[in-house]
């Protein structure tokens, strides 16, 4: 089942990622770095206990990959999870 996702983190932004076979356990790759960064910016509290909420936003058994990529960029765009104050994904690149 090829799927696109949206992940909530408890730092407030958003990560919209794309899955070929539906694996309930995979999160995405965002930027660790990045992701990082911005917990280490959270109370000790939040740190210690959080909570990640995986969303799937659309999924599909017989889309080809090129359906699933353009779907990606399409809930990428739409969440605007490109853009840096709102989430982790970097492309395509985020224009105002």
């Amino acid at each position: 089942m090829k799927q696109v996702y949206l992940i909530a983190y408890p730092t407030g932004k958003i990560y919209v990622g794309k899955d070929s076979v539906g694996s309930y356990r995979y999160y995405g790759s965002p930027d660790m770095e990045t992701v990082n960064a911005d917990f280490a910016k959270l109370p000790i509290e939040i740190r210690h206990d959080y909570t990640i909420r995986k969303q799937i936003l659309w999924e599909s058994a017989d889309a080809s990959e090129a359906e699933l990529a353009a779907k990606e960029v399409e809930f990428i765009r739409k969440y605007k999870s490109n853009d840096p104050s709102v989430g982790y994904n970097r492309w395509p690149k985020y224009r105002d």
